[in-house]
């Protein structure tokens, strides 16, 4: 579904923030009482944690 190796997510500081949003809104969904959402982001940001965070490679294009 998403293409974690495309250039966009070179910087670490946008991964980081991609994966904080996911969890910050998974979260916020759990405090106004959406179970179905949080799931959905929790899961989101676990996915985002794991790929661009700690299996991630740079893309091989020469930059």
């Amino acid at each position: 579904m998403f293409d974690f190796s495309h250039p966009f997510f070179r910087p670490l500081w946008l991964r980081v923030a991609i994966t904080l949003v996911c969890f910050g809104w998974g979260l916020m969904e759990t405090q106004i009482g959406a179970p179905g959402w949080a799931v959905v982001f929790l899961g989101l940001g676990a996915i985002c944690g794991y790929k661009l965070l700690l299996t991630y490679e740079p893309p091989k294009d020469g930059k």
